[in-house]
């Protein structure tokens, strides 16, 4: 079995069916602190249900699907079974301000560790994966692991000292959008708009406004001034936005989400 899954929450199991489109099912095998969890999306994805002992035991790539408080115990259950393995084996980490080297450390052995920071689109194959690997990882293996998760989304290396600023965008980014577009739809429903299209027009217009900037034909400021006629309607509400403290609000989010990952680790 090539592909192991300690974990099959939200995030555990979106990055399983991403890895169940790239791979044949017979090389994934899950596991979960709750057995009848595992069986069920087993049975979805035609892999395997296993043990997190025999995922620790079998698995090239073992992805810790647990959170921050969680992991020490879990590796703990399973440190001795990777200790006593003869063939190679990779630790995939997704817990938030966790290092490679604590993760290592919590392991109990110097063991090649890649590190990921998904985010939930990552569900419907729209994800971020922000993505950096431990100087034991070979470049062979971090190509594999790419296209394992191909499926998912973007993944892109980055150093791991700024992994924690880029999950406090790409990871804790949705739920500010999601706020956005609740708070866009309201607005909408105020001015008499359905709920239900207030809703559809707010989601379907950051889609599209997302694309077009990250086309990167142009800097989303210009974008910006592209719509903004003089005079006009949506000058009026820029100029609403910035007397609330919109980007300061944005700008403040992130840094928060920071700072508490990085007190997470």
């Amino acid at each position: 079995m090539k592909y192991g899954f300690i974990g099959t929450g939200n995030m555990g199991s979106a990055l399983a069916r991403a890895a169940a489109k790239a791979c044949p099912a017979e090389e994934i095998g899950l596991s979960n602190r709750t057995p009848s969890k595992a069986e069920a999306l087993a049975k979805q994805l035609g892999c395997r249900s296993m043990s997190v002992k025999e995922v620790a035991g079998e698995a090239k790539y073992i992805f810790l699907g647990v959170k921050p408080q969680m992991m020490s115990g879990c590796l703990e259950e399973i440190k001795e079974i990777l200790a006593g393995r003869k063939d190679r084996f990779l630790l995939v980490t997704m817990a938030a301000g966790m290092s490679m080297k604590k993760i290592a450390e919590l392991a109990g052995g110097n063991y090649p560790v890649i590190r990921i920071m998904p985010n939930t689109p990552v569900s419907i194959g729209k994800g971020v994966i922000l993505m950096c690997s431990s100087e034991q990882v070979a470049p062979d293996e971090k190509e594999e692991f790419k296209e394992l998760l191909k499926e998912a989304g973007i993944t892109d290396e980055l150093d791991e000292a700024l992994i924690d600023a880029g999950s406090a965008v790409s990871g804790c980014g949705p739920a500010f959008a999601y706020m956005f577009i609740e708070a866009l739809a309201d607005g909408a429903v105020q001015c008499g708009l359905p709920r239900a299209k207030a809703l559809l027009y707010a989601s379907a217009m950051l889609e599209g406004s997302a694309a077009l900037a990250e086309s990167g034909k142009k800097h989303p400021g210009e974008l910006k001034d592209e719509v903004c006629s003089p005079g006009g309607s949506t000058i009026a509400g820029v100029h609403a936005l910035e007397l609330n403290g919109f980007r300061n609000a944005l700008m403040d989010a992130v840094a928060a989400a920071y700072e508490r990952t990085k007190e997470l680790g």
